[in-house]
């Protein structure tokens, strides 16, 4: 019977315990609080779910070759040829825009200043109008921007007083975009263009997924395989810039050569037919002269002939090569937004924040209003007691 007495009294309730069964059951006791607040937060989710514009994403994947390039010994004939030092077959060179550069050219102004007049077509409209017309037109956007952008509104406003009259003179005249001067039209559009294209380099499997989003999937499709076909037409003239340059130097060269063969050429026969039947040495020797002069010619001009040959091959080398491994589709489905996530994540704010002023903040506000009500009756109190001493 002792033994039993003393483990009993040896045996102490754990505080933790204790206190997570006051928690639980205090948010039992509120649980029609919980499920009205969750409630509420359901609501706000189906309000933003449906207020919320539909956009569309359209996507390709491409694979670039290796951007290591040797040179060949045709171009270093063709240099020689220009007067141009460089080295052998041997050496190679690297391009100076890596595959890791490709999101930084898609934002860059001047290539976002040529997407502007690409010509778009919604789904559902066969109406074709620019990109830059679309975005500003046709975008649609949540109703509760009308009141949030109020204050951005009036700021605007307020700064376009003040704004000098130079600017908008500027903006009616110019009938040209020029990436040095943008006007803020033509800036805002930019960054909304930019806004809309995402470009993730893969290091690794060494791949590029090019990324577009539109409230129009057609729209979205169109634009993902514009910036597909810009962004190689980019990096080509990027890679053949030099051995074009070289190619126009040897046709500049190969024209000089035929026209100087030509005119050798007339030169001969000119003499050849109007000296037929003399058998003067001087004659014969000034024919042979005009015959060699010709011969020279047609050696050259069939030299700068084979040299705009390679020079030709040399840009077909140097032109990359992209392999499309998912051709860019019209997306069926939106990607955003996310309701179900929408829905969940306003849900789990709002039982979160219940709970949380469940078992934090309630007590503390009531025990703070009780001392205010307190203070307040207490200075009452006091204040009755002096008005009836006097």
């Amino acid at each position: 019977m002792d033994s039993n007495t003393t483990n009993e009294r040896n045996v102490k309730p754990n505080p933790q315990e204790i206190d997570l069964l006051k928690l639980v059951r205090k948010i039992w006791n509120s649980r029609n609080l919980i499920l009205k607040v969750c409630g509420i937060g359901t609501l706000i989710g189906l309000i933003i779910n449906f207020g919320t514009p539909k956009e569309y994403t359209a996507s390709t994947l491409i694979a670039p070759e290796g951007y290591r390039r040797s040179s060949s010994s045709g171009i270093g004939a063709l240099a020689s040829m220009a007067d141009i030092d460089i080295s052998s077959s041997s050496t190679t060179e690297r391009d100076a825009i890596y595959p890791s550069l490709y999101p930084s050219i898609a934002n860059s102004i001047p290539f976002l200043i040529r997407l502007f007049n690409i010509k778009v077509c919604e789904q559902k409209d066969s109406i074709v109008i620019p990109l830059s017309q679309y975005l500003k037109e046709r975008q649609k956007v949540p109703w509760w921007n009308s009141i949030t952008s109020v204050p951005v509104k009036l700021i605007g406003r307020t700064i376009s007083l003040f704004k000098d009259t130079s600017d908008e003179n500027r903006e009616e005249t110019k009938t040209k975009i020029d990436p040095f001067w943008l006007t803020r039209e033509e800036a805002g559009m930019a960054r909304a263009i930019a806004s809309r294209i995402n470009i993730e380099v893969d290091k690794k499997k060494k791949i590029i997924k090019i990324f577009v989003t539109m409230q129009d999937p057609q729209v979205a499709a169109t634009v993902a395989d514009t910036v597909q076909a810009r962004l190689k037409e980019y990096i080509t003239e990027y890679r053949t810039s030099k051995a074009r340059r070289l190619l126009e130097y040897a046709e500049k060269l190969r024209k000089e050569a035929r026209e100087e063969y030509y005119e050798a050429q007339k030169r001969y026969t000119r003499y050849a037919d109007g000296n037929q039947g003399l058998v003067k040495l001087t004659s014969r020797a000034e024919q042979a002269r005009l015959r060699n002069e010709m011969d020279l010619a047609q050696a050259t001009y069939n030299q700068t002939e084979q040299q705009v040959q390679i020079a030709k091959a040399k840009v077909e080398k140097e032109t990359p090569v992209y392999a499309v491994i998912q051709p860019v589709q019209v997306p069926l489905s939106p990607l955003k937004p996310r309701k179900m996530v929408i829905l969940a994540g306003c849900i789990f704010l709002a039982g979160a924040g219940s709970i949380s002023w469940i078992l934090f903040a309630k007590d503390f506000v009531e025990s703070f209003l009780r001392d205010i009500r307190r203070k307040r009756e207490t200075s009452k109190d006091e204040y009755n007691q002096i008005l009836a001493d006097d």
